[in-house]
């Protein structure tokens, strides 16, 4: 897949526009071969999910409504037979980013050759500590081995590692380590799900006291290091203003931003339903989003949604801190240096790439 005209432009005047969704993460599996000790969703795994041409009607859906990135993650979705043509169609209009566990990436290549971003899941260099984390012996090795193929390959790869109590200290030189391969890091940050919703649309983190975060300092500290290390390298897919967000709120508790969930972002599950947040119980499906989108219904939940402190879950701190029109600005900004990723693999017009 080559970064077309078409989608440049797309991509651009959506981020534009205001009062409309940019980010969608769409859980679209809850079947996973992996058993996290922070993650809930092997332990309450579920066979039903849309079909493909379901998945391709809520991809239009999408398109419509302005969402410009997409997040494919589940469970793991590499797992679905389907997801070659899923990532294809996807790929065609939104920056498209698949997250897997790294037990599938190097046998569903071809299909990942499709997206923007590949993001593996590896929580440390240390292969026994990592097997511990994600419940599976070898999970390391496969992990290790999928970032080197896929990076071999021309594909753009991440490593994500989940920053907890238990690799806390490593995250600088494991961060380090992939830079200095031009491998880029996407960090997450240990969290569990609280009782914010007993009918929430995804049950996902499980509280563990081996990983979950105590020493606030530590982690003040290494939001310090890593905005030092952003100023010398690039491939650190964080941005400074979201570690800044992260540092005061564990240096004081405060949260300098307010969640801007079924406005900035939202959440689908493998079943079509929509929620702001996986936290929060399911409001509509999909396939009826754009009749809901601008209802008074949608403007009061949102109220409602920005005075939430439920969570910490760091994919929506970002995008609620980065989401609006200027938020899009500002993170072109912090990005500037890193804009090699999407254009690494070339730049065509459509007529031309198809």
């Amino acid at each position: 897949m080559v970064m077309t005209l078409e989608k440049v432009v797309r991509v651009a005047a959506c981020s534009l526009k205001p009062n409309r969704p940019y980010h969608v993460q769409w859980l679209i599996t809850r079947k996973c071969n992996y058993r996290c000790e922070g993650c809930n969703v092997w332990r309450d795994q579920d066979a039903k999910e849309l079909s493909t041409d379901q998945v391709k009607r809520g991809l239009d859906i999408l398109k419509e409504l302005g969402v410009t990135d997409i997040v494919f993650s589940g469970g793991d979705p590499l797992l679905r037979d389907d997801m070659g043509e899923i990532l294809e169609y996807a790929s065609r209009f939104f920056i498209t980013t698949v997250y897997d566990n790294g037990s599938m990436a190097t046998e569903k290549i071809d299909a990942l050759r499709q997206v923007d971003f590949v993001a593996i899941s590896l929580d440390t260099l240390d292969a026994k500590k990592n097997d511990y984390a994600k419940g599976v012996k070898g999970a390391w090795n496969k992990a290790m081995q999928a970032i080197e193929t896929l990076h071999n390959e021309g594909i753009v790869v991440s490593v994500s590692p989940t920053i907890s109590q238990l690799n806390m200290n490593e995250i600088m030189s494991f961060t380090n380590y992939f830079i200095a391969k031009e491998i880029p890091v996407w960090y997450c940050l240990y969290s569990y799900d609280t009782c914010m919703d007993s009918h929430q649309l995804f049950n996902i983190g499980k509280r563990n006291d081996k990983l979950e975060i105590v020493d606030n300092q530590r982690m003040a500290d290494l939001c310090d290091s890593l905005i030092y290390l952003k100023k010398k390298k690039s491939n650190i897919l964080i941005t400074t203003k979201t570690l800044k967000a992260v540092k005061d709120l564990y240096v004081d508790g405060k949260r300098t931003w307010k969640c801007r969930s079924l406005q900035n972002f939202f959440m689908i599950d493998h079943l079509g339903r929509v929620a702001g947040c996986h936290l929060r119980q399911p409001v509509t499906s999909i396939f009826k989003l754009p009749q809901v989108w601008d209802s008074e219904m949608f403007k009061t939940l949102r109220s409602e949604y920005r005075k939430c402190t439920g969570c910490i879950y760091l994919c929506y701190i970002f995008y609620s801190i980065h989401g609006s029109v200027l938020g899009n600005v500002q993170l072109a900004q912090d990005r500037w240096r890193n804009a090699r990723l999407l254009l690494k693999r070339g730049f065509t017009p459509l007529s031309v790439a198809r």
